[in-house]
Protein backbone atom coordinates (compact mmCIF):
# COMPACT_ATOMS: atom_id res chain seq x y z
CA UNK A 1 0.00 0.00 0.00
CA UNK A 2 1.13 3.54 -0.65
CA UNK A 3 2.67 5.54 2.19
CA UNK A 4 0.66 8.71 1.72
CA UNK A 5 -3.00 9.20 0.98
CA UNK A 6 -2.24 11.68 -1.81
CA UNK A 7 -0.19 9.19 -3.77
CA UNK A 8 -2.46 6.27 -4.63
CA UNK A 9 -0.10 4.77 -7.17
CA UNK A 10 -0.20 0.98 -6.91
CA UNK A 11 -3.43 0.82 -4.95
CA UNK A 12 -5.96 -1.46 -6.60
CA UNK A 13 -5.55 -3.91 -9.44
CA UNK A 14 -4.08 -3.39 -12.83
CA UNK A 15 -6.43 -2.71 -15.69
CA UNK A 16 -6.66 -5.03 -18.62
CA UNK A 17 -5.19 -3.65 -21.82
CA UNK A 18 -8.11 -3.19 -24.19
CA UNK A 19 -7.88 -2.91 -27.93
CA UNK A 20 -9.40 0.10 -29.61
CA UNK A 21 -12.36 -2.00 -30.80
CA UNK A 22 -12.99 -3.34 -27.29
CA UNK A 23 -12.87 0.19 -25.88
CA UNK A 24 -15.63 1.12 -28.30
CA UNK A 25 -17.74 -1.83 -27.21
CA UNK A 26 -17.10 -4.07 -30.19
CA UNK A 27 -14.95 -6.77 -28.64
CA UNK A 28 -15.98 -10.43 -28.77
CA UNK A 29 -19.18 -9.72 -30.71
CA UNK A 30 -17.11 -8.21 -33.47
CA UNK A 31 -15.04 -11.37 -33.86
CA UNK A 32 -18.21 -13.45 -34.01
CA UNK A 33 -19.54 -11.20 -36.78
CA UNK A 34 -16.28 -11.57 -38.67
CA UNK A 35 -16.48 -15.35 -38.35
CA UNK A 36 -20.03 -15.34 -39.71
CA UNK A 37 -18.98 -13.12 -42.61
CA UNK A 38 -16.03 -15.40 -43.37
CA UNK A 39 -18.33 -18.43 -43.40
CA UNK A 40 -20.71 -16.72 -45.82
CA UNK A 41 -17.80 -15.77 -48.07
CA UNK A 42 -16.47 -19.34 -48.11
CA UNK A 43 -19.93 -20.66 -49.01
CA UNK A 44 -20.24 -18.14 -51.83
CA UNK A 45 -16.80 -19.04 -53.20
CA UNK A 46 -17.69 -22.74 -53.08
CA UNK A 47 -20.92 -22.14 -55.02
CA UNK A 48 -19.12 -20.03 -57.61
CA UNK A 49 -16.48 -22.73 -58.12
CA UNK A 50 -19.19 -25.39 -58.55
CA UNK A 51 -20.98 -23.27 -61.14
CA UNK A 52 -17.71 -22.61 -62.97
CA UNK A 53 -16.90 -26.34 -62.97
CA UNK A 54 -20.35 -27.13 -64.40
CA UNK A 55 -20.02 -24.45 -67.08
CA UNK A 56 -16.47 -25.40 -68.10
CA UNK A 57 -17.31 -28.82 -69.67
CA UNK A 58 -20.21 -27.22 -71.56
CA UNK A 59 -17.86 -24.61 -73.02
CA UNK A 60 -15.21 -27.19 -73.93
CA UNK A 61 -17.59 -29.54 -75.77
CA UNK A 62 -18.48 -27.26 -78.76
CA UNK A 63 -14.83 -26.26 -79.22
CA UNK A 64 -13.79 -29.91 -79.74
CA UNK A 65 -16.44 -30.66 -82.42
Amino acid sequence: MAKSRNNLLGVGGQRKKLSRAEQQGAGPARTADRKAAEDKKQELVRKMRERAAEAAPAQDAPAES
